[in-house]
C-alpha cells in the first residue's frame, strides 16, 4: 500500500458510507430546500407585507437590472412573484422540475444581463437546479405522492 493510498483510505471509506446513507431522495430534498431558500429570501426583499412590490424594487429593475427585452415594471412583477411561487412549489416538491426549470432560466437571465461577474454563485445555483431537473422531487415530494412526476 502506497503512502498516498493509505492517506486516502479513510476518505474513501467515508465516501462509501455517505453514498449509503445519503440516497438521491435526501440529496434532492436538500437541494430543493436550499434553492428555495435563496430565491424566497430574494423575493422577500422585493416586497413589503404579503406581496406588495416596493418602490425600491421598481427602481432596482429600472436602473440596475434594466433587462433589454421586457419593460422593467413587468420584469419586477414576474421576478418577484416567480421567486415566491416557485420557492413554495420546490419546498412542497410539487411541479418540482417545472420550478427548477423556471429558476434555471431566471439564473441564466441574471448571469447574462444583470450580474455576469457573479458566475460562481450562479453556477452553484445551477448545479442544484440541474440535479433537481434530472432527478425530480424525490420520495419526499408531493410529486411522488400525487404521481405527477
Amino acid at each position: 500500500m502506497t503512502m498516498t493510498h493509505a492517506l486516502l483510505k479513510p476518505f474513501d471509506q467515508l465516501a462509501q458510507i455517505a453514498g449509503k446513507v445519503l440516497p438521491d431522495d435526501v440529496l434532492t430534498l436538500v437541494a430543493r430546500l436550499g434553492v428555495a431558500g435563496v430565491f424566497w429570501l430574494s423575493g422577500r426583499t422585493k416586497v413589503d407585507g404579503l406581496l406588495h412590490i416596493t418602490d425600491g424594487t421598481y427602481s432596482l429593475f429600472a436602473d440596475e437590472y434594466a433587462l433589454p427585452l421586457i419593460p422593467s415594471d413587468i420584469a419586477a412583477h414576474l421576478a418577484t412573484y416567480s421567486e415566491h411561487l416557485f420557492s413554495i412549489l420546490l419546498v412542497l416538491g410539487l411541479f418540482t422540475r417545472l420550478s427548477a426549470l423556471a429558476f434555471l432560466g431566471m439564473t441564466l437571465v441574471i448571469e447574462i444581463f444583470v450580474y455576469p461577474d457573479a458566475w460562481s454563485t450562479h453556477l452553484s445555483w445551477a448545479g442544484l437546479l440541474l440535479l433537481i431537473l434530472a432527478k425530480g422531487g424525490g420520495r419526499f415530494s408531493l410529486d411522488r405522492l400525487l404521481r405527477v412526476a
